[in-house]
């Protein structure tokens, strides 16, 4: 079982966003069969699964979700190939997966000359939001805002380490975080907007990936009736998953045709300026996507 540290050593974030770039451009081309998500106890189980039809290779991956466990999340996933099998660490591949998407709509949507991030959370994903931000964009400064200060403040420290020549900052408020910021990440379990639209620069993108359930809401309802235009990572996974736009379609404020697929907009590129949002509750293809070049380098 390839661990956290082989996956780490095996995997660049650059190459994780290249992979799940060229990913949703084959999910956008039908090559992949993805099951809707299992979901057992309220999201304390989870099960992800899909299958690419060009290369015959399907991943597997499982999930128990418990927010008040260190670590909160636990996983296997399996890769299986005409040429064999690989289980790796599924939480590795998932807070790396997750930053990657993170980075390929930031790529697409962010100013290319963004340099001010703000990070919404300190938890285990929180992390790999930065790299791949750093990865696409010019990063100068990173504003860190956690309901639990430590946790922003051990984040933080870490960070320093891996970027020396970005400035970190441990703010006060999640809208004393946003209010300057060119790129946004949301990346928390909460279950009410982390912040108000009002405090967003004009020209901002926004990346959401903490929220996972119905009963979960990071983004106010006003930023998805506003923002110039809402990509998701899959538009049928994010209306049964999804707390902010399933809220959003059943109050009229965002129109259900009007949400666009990383996919189809990686293809026909909605253009930078304004706000602008991603949502993701994470896809299969993602997962695919690293398991792949897992199996490559391994």
């Amino acid at each position: 079982m390839l661990t956290a540290v082989d996956i780490r050593r095996l995997i660049s974030m650059p190459d994780a966003i290249a992979a799940v770039r060229a990913a949703f451009v084959d999910l956008a081309a039908g090559e992949f069969t993805q099951p809707t998500r299992l979901s057992f106890g309220g999201g304390r189980a989870l099960v992800m699964s899909a299958y690419h039809a060009g290369s015959g290779a399907a991943v597997v991956k499982t999930l128990s979700v418990e927010l008040d466990r260190s670590p909160a999340i636990l996983g296997t996933l399996v890769w299986s190939s005409a040429t064999g099998q690989l289980v790796a660490d599924a939480i590795e591949v998932t807070t790396m997966r997750t930053g990657a998407v993170s980075g390929v709509a930031t790529d697409l949507l962010a100013a290319p000359d963004a340099t001010r991030l703000a990070v919404l959370g300190a938890g285990a994903q929180a992390a790999d939001q930065v790299r791949a931000v750093a990865a696409v964009r010019p990063l100068a400064s990173v504003t860190v805002y956690s309901r639990t200060s430590s946790r922003a403040s051990a984040l933080i420290s870490a960070l320093r380490k891996e970027f020396p020549a970005i400035e970190f900052t441990l703010s006060g408020t999640a809208d004393e975080a946003v209010s300057s910021a060119d790129v946004v990440c949301c990346a928390t379990s909460a279950s009410q907007p982390v912040f108000d639209a009002s405090a967003l620069p004009e020209n901002v993108h926004v990346n959401a990936i903490g929220s996972y359930l119905p009963s979960m809401r990071e983004l106010p309802e006003s930023l998805l009736a506003s923002a110039r235009v809402v990509v998701v990572d899959e538009a049928e996974a994010c209306l049964e998953e999804a707390g902010e736009i399933i809220h959003a379609v059943s109050t009229g404020s965002l129109k259900r045709d009007s949400l666009v697929e990383l996919g189809s907009a990686l293809a026909e590129p909605p253009g930078v300026g304004g706000r602008t949002v991603f949502k993701s509750v994470g896809v299969a293809a993602q997962d695919w996507a690293l398991a792949r070049l897992l199996a490559q380098g391994s």
